[in-house]
């Protein structure tokens, strides 16, 4: 009985160490390290090239308009942000001269028109008197001589007839001629548009630019009905970029809104600027006429799209450490160190060829130095 007491006593004492030891390990165990995580799923991943600087909407046509001939501005039929259609007169030089020689023109047609008639009459009369003559002479009624005098006389007017009508078509030619100069005053749309700008007031006097002296355009015609994206992209990546990529517009205007595009030209040669990276400026097509008004020299954006692999398995480029190994978090909390074998990449997203599976949550945050395999964790978030 006594060594019963003793044992029972013994298996008591055993007990309390064990609770004591428990306890205090308990208290002073180490905390789980919070972490942030991501969970693998799938999704799309795409290989994407930007550019270098910023590229510029650009309308499809904009010409810099001026007269052909310079003068002084008698009329202007427009006003800076007014729309215009197709061969709509924007402005008029000053050309009372060349109105006033059309006139004069116009009457000499009329009256060279007159004389014709007149000479071309006369003309016909004399051609039947050589008519009658000749019978005459086949009758014996006249002499011969009689016969050659009329038909003379007949070719003679007939020739005053011919340098009449020609001289209607020479009056008609000088109307032309004076026309082509009063057109040479008149500037007209080439196109449809919004006049951008305007350099010139009444009054003042505007010339075309001599060769080899840039001057400003009189005015500045924008067909914003048509604009696209050029930028320009590093020569390095220009090999991989073709014609019909798929792209994405961002603009520094609009922040948070994307615009699908498409490549619609490649430059066929590269750009060298002293002190800046050569570069291939590219040209990009909106997919869809944007419903928000875009102003052309808007700063853009854009993001070729080279290549694309949809629904596969992937995960955040950032949570890979080198070597390509992740740390995923077991059944116990505890990070395990895995390798990965990956595909497409980019920025964003890395495509997962092995190693991982859905719903697997990796390790996203490194700024903590003690974070490595087999430690024990608890998550600040699990994101998708």
């Amino acid at each position: 009985m006594p060594a019963t007491k003793t044992s029972f006593r013994f298996a008591i004492i055993i007990a309390a160490i064990i609770v004591l030891v428990f306890a205090g390990w308990y208290a002073t165990r180490p905390e789980p390290t919070a972490v942030d995580l991501v969970t693998v799923t799938r999704g799309t991943v795409e290989a994407t090239i930007v550019n270098t600087r910023a590229g510029t909407i650009k309308a499809c046509r904009r010409a810099n308009l001026a007269p052909v001939s310079g003068g002084q501005i008698a009329r202007l039929w427009v006003h800076e942000g007014q729309r215009v259609e197709k061969n709509q007169a924007l402005l008029e030089l000053w050309n009372a001269d060349l109105v006033a020689q059309r006139e004069l023109a116009r009457r000499q047609l009329s009256i060279a028109r007159k004389r014709s008639r007149e000479a071309c009459i006369i003309a016909e009369n004399a051609r039947r008197e050589s008519v009658r003559t000749q019978q005459l002479v086949d009758k014996h009624f006249v002499s011969s001589q009689r016969a050659e005098d009329a038909d003379a006389n007949a070719q003679a007017h007939q020739a005053s007839c011919d340098a009449a009508t020609s001289d209607i078509k020479r009056a008609q030619a000088q109307i032309q001629v004076i026309e082509a100069g009063l057109e040479r005053t008149i500037l007209t749309a080439p196109f449809a548009g919004i006049i951008a700008r305007i350099t010139g007031e009444l009054g003042e006097y505007t010339t075309p630019s001599p060769p080899g002296i840039p001057t400003p355009p009189t005015i500045d015609l924008i067909d914003d009905s048509c604009l696209y994206v050029s930028a320009p992209m590093d020569e390095v990546d220009a090999p991989k970029i073709k014609i019909g990529q798929p792209a994405r517009i961002t603009l520094d205007a609009m922040p948070g809104r994307i615009f699908d595009g498409r490549v619609r030209r490649i430059a066929p040669y590269v750009t060298e600027i002293e002190k800046q990276a050569r570069t291939v400026d590219i040209e990009v097509d909106f997919a869809q006429i944007p419903k928000y008004p875009l102003l052309v020299g808007y700063s853009a954006d854009v993001e070729a799209i080279i290549e694309k692999h949809d629904n596969v398995l992937r995960v955040p480029t950032q949570t890979i450490r080198q070597n390509n190994k992740v740390l995923v978090v077991d059944a116990n909390n505890k990070l395990e160190e895995r390798s990965l074998e990956t595909g497409l990449a980019n920025w964003g997203f890395t495509e997962i060829l092995s190693g991982l599976k859905a719903g697997d949550q990796v390790v996203s945050s490194f700024d903590q130095g003690d974070i490595q395999a087999g430690l024990h964790v608890q998550p600040k978030n699990s994101e998708p």
